[in-house]
């Protein structure tokens, strides 16, 4: 079938992690870029061979499928309402919007158009998470009792030019981080119902450390180390930690069972060793077979055209990244309310599939 034409919305640093590894995927290609700084978006069209277009030009451009955005969390709900307005299908970069009643919006606004709506993070959809999840399904560990994860590092500050935006409303490692492990642990254990957080904000300050503004200092208005722990529907409990104050990066998940305990890598990569344990006995490493070059962000994007094509739900969904979205502000919402807040899908749930019981598309071809 012929490729759907996506443009990119934003120029950044991730934007050529999502460009180079497009070339390992036929269900798309990225054919235009645009981003507020011109010179940007210039430098970047040349550099992948792309149509610069004014940002308003590429969401209304008669020619392009979809829009790739990968703009700051805060113009997030702004950039996707006006690509679902003009008839575009939609994927952006976590989180879906910096508040649930914008999120809630986007998606109830996908699904009146009949558009497809996709949200990061997709790595869940790579080989190592299917393996875990292949291994839980088949009761490997035993009836699953909960997870443990954490992510932490020292903060973006010391590597991104734009730092700031990190520490801004809407950023924060409970928005930036924690994405990758509540969506991993929901596709491994289903959707999330309570939420109970502790959260504090060590650094008051930060400077910038590389870029054109480098030595600039700013003020932190989130919180940068969040505790939390959380209640999923099926009875299963995750304990998880995300900082952005850290002297190292840290991650790890590991979901306990009656039986055992499966190991599983670093959820904000692909790839990687899962390990599993039962009974008394030793780790040892489960084999999967890998994907190679599409184990790369932007096999979410694939998953979601491959599954417009066949008309099934894909799984990197604009309604997943709405019960992260919920799940994250509640956990935020808790530490500043000192109580444990319940989980209530703004949406029918109804149409929001378990992430368990969907089978993925992302391995095949268009």
């Amino acid at each position: 079938m012929t490729p759907l034409r996506v443009g990119v919305v934003g120029c950044g640093m991730i934007a050529r992690k999502y460009v180079n590894g497009s070339a390992a995927f036929d269900t798309y290609d990225v054919v235009a870029c645009a981003d507020l700084d011109r010179a940007a978006a210039e430098a970047f069209g040349r550099e992948h061979g792309l149509d610069v277009l004014a940002l308003e030009d590429l969401v209304a451009a008669p020619g392009l499928d979809a829009v790739l955005n990968l703009t700051p969390p805060a113009v997030h709900a702004e950039i996707v309402r006006a690509a679902l307005t003009a008839g575009k299908h939609v994927y952006t970069e976590k989180p879906l919007a910096t508040s649930l009643a914008d999120g809630a919006e986007l998606v109830a606004e996908a699904r009146r158009r009949g558009l497809r709506l996709g949200c990061a993070p997709d790595t869940f959809l790579g080989s190592a998470y299917e393996a875990g999840r292949a291994a839980i399904l088949r009761g490997d560990i035993g009836e699953p009792l909960g997870a443990t994860a954490r992510l932490l590092v020292g903060g973006p500050d010391s590597w991104h030019p734009n730092a700031d935006m990190f520490y801004a409303a809407g950023g924060g490692p409970m928005l930036d981080l924690a994405p990758y492990y509540l969506a991993a642990v929901a596709s491994l254990l289903g959707p999330y119902e309570a939420a109970t957080g502790f959260a504090t904000t060590i650094t008051p300050e930060r400077t910038l450390a590389v870029g054109p503004r480098a030595g600039k200092r700013f003020p932190v208005v989130v919180p940068t180390h969040v505790a939390a722990l959380l209640r999923l529907r099926s009875g299963s409990v995750l304990s998880l930690t995300v900082s952005f104050e850290a002297g190292q990066y840290d991650s790890m998940l590991l979901v306990h069972g009656s039986e055992g305990t499966l190991q599983l890598p670093d959820a904000n990569a692909f790839e990687g060793a899962v390990r599993i344990r039962t009974g008394g006995g030793e780790w040892a490493e489960l084999p999967y077979h890998s994907r190679g070059p599409r184990e790369t962000r932007g096999i979410g994007l694939d998953e979601m055209v491959q599954s417009l094509r066949a008309g099934t739900p894909h799984r990197a969904s604009g309604e997943l990244g709405l019960h992260v979205l919920e799940v994250a502000m509640g956990v935020l919402r808790s530490a500043e309310e000192g109580r444990t807040v319940e989980i209530t899908p703004l949406l029918d749930s109804a149409r929001s599939p378990d992430p368990r019981e969907q089978v993925s598309t992302s391995a095949g071809g268009s």
